[in-house]
């Protein structure tokens, strides 16, 4: 198990070379923005992703690679 902090920063580096904040909200749940870090153009915003099924590096590593893919289609889209 993870502690909030290493999730957090986990969930972070995988953005990268995008900018990604990764936030707790009260109820234990995360809010990831992911922006341009030149643009500060907000690239995905998920609100209420709940922590219980992150408990290993591959459960993380598959979370990060779905919103990447919708984050992909979303440019497509709008292209």
């Amino acid at each position: 198990m993870f502690s909030m902090r290493e999730l957090r920063q986990i969930i972070e580096c995988g953005f990268l070379p995008f900018s990604c904040t990764c936030t707790a909200n009260p109820d234990g749940s995360l809010m990831i923005k992911v922006f341009d870090p030149s643009t500060g153009q907000v690239e995905l915003l998920v609100t209420a992703i709940t922590t219980e099924k992150l408990t290993s590096s591959r459960a993380i590593a598959e979370l990060i690679g779905e919103l990447r893919s919708e984050m992909a289609i979303r440019r497509t889209n709008f292209a």
